[in-house]
């Protein structure tokens, strides 16, 4: 049992009432009690079958930049969790905040520099994209224009026509909620175009090919950038699956002093920062190092640290195995709108 894996047996008589509810979800979406709304745009989704922590934001940020650079007009939907200051549907500020956009949302705004827009109803996210886009000059109208729609694979009332899934190899021993972390059976998978795999797990590829997958593979390679710190560190993260950032720290090279969590999409206070500094200092740590995400959710309470004891930002890349040739069968299938 892989180490990801969090049963809670405890919670396995909820399961059926859990799967009951999938079913009935999935006869409103068929039967058109649920209707699935079409944007004028294709919308190109990035998702997965688990609660957190296969790399859908680092994905989503590879790909805007990839079909920005071949000319493209990209836009991101996404429902902007955890933001708490509106809930109307929004244009991501980048010198915004978390409470206001949602902290994956604006971590995307600020690497790619394409538009992204919240809404809770990503169809009303992508309604203020494509009216902002009518808005355009004439040379811009031309671009072939698609939405990369963020943690989209469950969000079936939007009519998506690329599918792209990822998937792990916990994913594939995995149990439903609540007793396991899988949103949806693995069997939903067939929904997808694509089926997105860590490039060094090659037995994932034979154990889906062997349950029939006989669509696109997409071999991604995960890359921690981690800037030079001499001495021990003080790592710490609120994130899904935080052993994934220790352990590739570890893999890095860095040297670990101490391992905080918190819970994902945690919000930091005040008080957060005085229990770094002291675990920090308590360790014998010269530096704190987090992800991304927490760097945009610690917000202005980043710049309160002291230099003796300096946050550090490790930066998660994924690249797809053969690029051009994934991204141009990308393109010709957004292109056929």
């Amino acid at each position: 049992m892989t180490q990801f894996l969090s049963v809670r047996p405890w919670l396995a008589p909820l399961v059926p009432l859990y799967r009951l509810g999938l079913t009935l979800r999935e006869f409103q979406l068929r039967s058109g009690l649920k209707p699935i709304r079409r944007l004028d745009w294709p919308v190109v989704s990035v998702g997965n079958l688990s609660t957190g922590g296969s790399g859908k934001t680092p994905l989503a940020i590879a790909l805007a930049r990839a079909l920005t650079a071949r000319g493209l007009h990209v836009d991101v939907l996404s429902r902007g969790y955890g933001r708490r200051r509106s809930t109307l549907p929004l244009l991501v500020d980048r010198d915004g905040t978390a409470e206001d956009f949602g902290d994956e949302p604006l971590l995307i705004a600020r690497e790619t520099g394409v538009p992204v827009y919240v809404a809770a109803e990503r169809y009303q996210a992508g309604l203020l994209a494509e009216n902002a886009g009518q808005q355009v000059g004439e040379s811009a109208s031309q671009q072939v224009r698609v939405h990369l729609l963020d943690d989209g694979f469950q969000h079936r009332e939007l009519h998506r026509d690329v599918d792209i899934l990822l998937l792990s190899r916990a994913d594939l021993s995995d149990h439903l909620l609540p007793a396991g972390n899988l949103r949806e059976a693995l069997r939903a998978a067939k929904r997808a175009d694509v089926i997105a795999i860590p490039a060094d797990k090659t037995d994932i590829e034979d154990e889906i090919k062997s349950r029939g997958w006989q669509g696109s593979i997409w071999r991604l390679r995960r890359r921690m950038e981690i800037p030079p710190i001499d001495g021990l560190v003080a790592a710490f993260c609120g994130i899904a699956r935080p052993e994934q950032f220790f352990q590739g720290l570890e893999a890095a090279g860095v040297r670990l002093a101490a391992r905080i969590t918190f819970p994902d999409h945690h919000r930091y206070s005040v008080r957060d920062i005085e229990r770094l500094l002291d675990k920090a200092r308590q360790a014998g740590a010269t530096a704190l190092l987090t992800t991304e995400k927490d760097r945009v959710r610690l917000g202005a309470l980043g710049a309160t640290l002291p230099e003796s004891i300096p946050l550090r930002i490790a930066q998660l890349c994924i690249k797809i195995e053969n690029e051009d040739t994934a991204i141009d069968w990308l393109i010709g299938r957004v292109a056929r709108r």
